[in-house]
């Protein structure tokens, strides 16, 4: 199997209107110019931090459509497309390969958790669907699914699936895809605090939501570790970038990238009830941090 994927992809929002009710088109293209003219590598719309379990079907297919054309083909577009059942999951891969995706991030079907080999036939079937890269999305504590490494290989070798995103937090799981199974399927980071690690350990790509926030620092990370091989400058950038994942990680995701976005300048909107704004205090801790970094804030 040929590496589908290198760089840091942003983990994108979806931006919405003052009161929620309508995605917001020109909020997307105002992210997508954010992510991409500070050097991130992809994006990844219709995922967790896209808040995609609060949309209807027809708007988590007109926010990835609307990435797709606001990218323009300049950087890679993995599409969320990942439902309860095949057929949901079906028809909007299809619809994001049609608006020219690069490639659809799949989580698998949640709530019922499915066998191993349910997990098999529902990936087989989407990749007889579609003629694009498909990548795992791997977060068991959203899913309950929890797959051994040898399990996540075979994934790979038995469908269309040519990649995972973990954000299972696993890391000796992670390293031994990484080392045991890489033939069959590539491993890209999706555990904010784990990005250098990963990265040091050889990782070409990861997933990140913080790169919609501080796309600038997480393009400078990758290119010193992954790049460059200058691990002094690569933990100078961590030592600013992982107080900043670790107050990600310690809130609703979405709410906290979103509030991130909006003292960085580029605002997103709400995210949709039942999450709540963060509170005042969580936000000036956050706007510190930021700050600490070395990022430029607004009121």
């Amino acid at each position: 199997m040929s590496s589908t994927f290198t760089g840091i992809l942003a983990a994108c929002v979806t931006p919405f209107t003052a009161d929620g009710s309508e995605i917001d088109l020109a909020g997307i293209r105002a992210q997508t110019a954010h992510i991409i003219d500070a050097g991130v590598n992809g994006l990844v719309p219709g995922g967790s931090t896209g808040e995609f379990t609060a949309l209807t079907i027809a708007e988590r297919k007109a926010s990835n459509r609307a990435y797709i054309e606001a990218a323009a083909g300049r950087v890679p577009v993995v599409a969320g497309t990942g439902a309860p059942s095949t057929a949901e999951t079906i028809e909007l891969s299809r619809d994001a390969e049609a608006a020219g995706a690069d490639a659809l991030m799949i989580v698998p079907p949640f709530y019922d958790t499915p066998s191993f080999d349910e997990v098999i036939a529902h990936y087989s079937a989407i990749s007889e669907a579609v003629s694009i890269p498909i990548m795992f999305y791997n977060i068991p504590a959203a899913t309950g699914l929890e797959l051994s490494a040898a399990q996540l290989g075979r994934l790979g070798a038995e469908t269309g699936v040519t990649s995972y995103k973990d954000t299972g937090g696993d890391f000796p799981k992670f390293t031994e895809v990484h080392f045991d199974h890489a033939d069959d399927i590539q491993a890209l980071n999706g555990w904010d605090t784990l990005t250098f690690a990963a990265l040091a350990l050889g990782a070409e790509a990861g997933v990140w939501g913080a790169a919609s926030v501080i796309p600038g620092l997480c393009a400078d990370l990758y290119q010193a570790v992954a790049v460059d091989a200058d691990l002094a400058r690569g933990r100078e950038l961590w030592a600013r970038i992982n107080p900043i994942c670790v107050f990600l990680e310690s809130h609703n995701y979405a709410c906290a990238i979103k509030t991130g976005l909006e003292l960085v300048g580029v605002p997103a909107g709400p995210t949709r009830a039942p999450v709540q704004p963060l509170a005042p205090e969580y936000r000036e801790e956050f706007r510190g941090l930021l700050t600490a970094a070395g990022v430029e804030t607004h009121a």
